[in-house]
């Protein structure tokens, strides 16, 4: 697994991979401008009391809350934006380490839409569910990273299997090896929540998740130019 990261991370250098790396780099910044609008407006629009020094440190809180809930949402939100160009991330990966092989066949832009659209609305989803959790203080990470790390695993795998398997042999095969993408997962969950690492870090994710397919795949992976 870390040598698939570090593979990942070195796959940044690939001038062929950075027009991805921007695109990466620029939906982050988006994902996270309109996460922090639409979530400061809803808890602004959201009257709790009427009285006026409590609503006023309600407010006081709901800047707060806007950070946390923003910072809670973006590794789903912007998962599932990267979803939308993954195949090509993906299609560098293997131009530079597998030459041989042949093109993959992936998804039709309406099917990887829907695929990722899906993702994205259960990670948001369980992610608002897991707000009461904050209440267990220190209990809360686990619980935040285990669910997101799972999901993000399963996201990333899937996304990258389909190219080249059917929908059956894809969960075959993620199944297979549920402990390692679930570990995988949760790297990828846990460096979406650092500053500036989190806007490189989907095609880091893509691009390790590759060459984790190659080794696990039936075949038995192709040779690393």
């Amino acid at each position: 697994m870390i040598g698939a990261f570090i593979k990942g991370i070195d796959q940044l250098s690939d001038k062929a991979t950075r027009k991805y790396l921007w695109f990466s780099v620029f939906s982050a910044l988006i994902t996270f401008v309109v996460l922090w609008t639409v979530i400061g407006f809803v808890l602004r629009e959201t009257s709790i009391s009427e009285i006026g020094w409590l609503e006023g440190a309600i407010d006081v809180l709901g800047g707060l809350a806007t950070l946390a809930l923003t910072w809670f949402l973006f590794p789903a939100t912007v998962s599932g934006v990267i979803g939308l160009f993954l195949d090509q991330i993906a299609g560098c990966v293997e131009k530079r380490h597998y030459p041989g092989l042949p093109d993959a066949v992936g998804q039709s832009m309406g099917e990887t839409v829907v695929t990722s659209a899906k993702f994205l609305g259960i990670l948001i989803v369980l992610n608002i569910l897991m707000l009461p959790f904050l209440f267990l203080g220190p209990l809360f990470p686990f619980v935040f990273y285990a669910v997101n790390g799972y999901l993000l695993g399963r996201e990333y795998f899937e996304l990258v299997a389909s190219r080249r398997l059917p929908p059956a042999e894809v969960s075959k095969l993620r199944k297979a090896h549920q402990g390692s993408v679930l570990m995988v997962g949760i790297a990828i969950a846990f460096a979406l929540t650092i500053p500036l690492v989190n806007l490189l870090m989907p095609v880091v994710a893509t691009a390790a998740m590759v060459h984790l397919y190659e080794k696990w795949q039936p075949t038995g992976g192709a040779v690393t130019a």
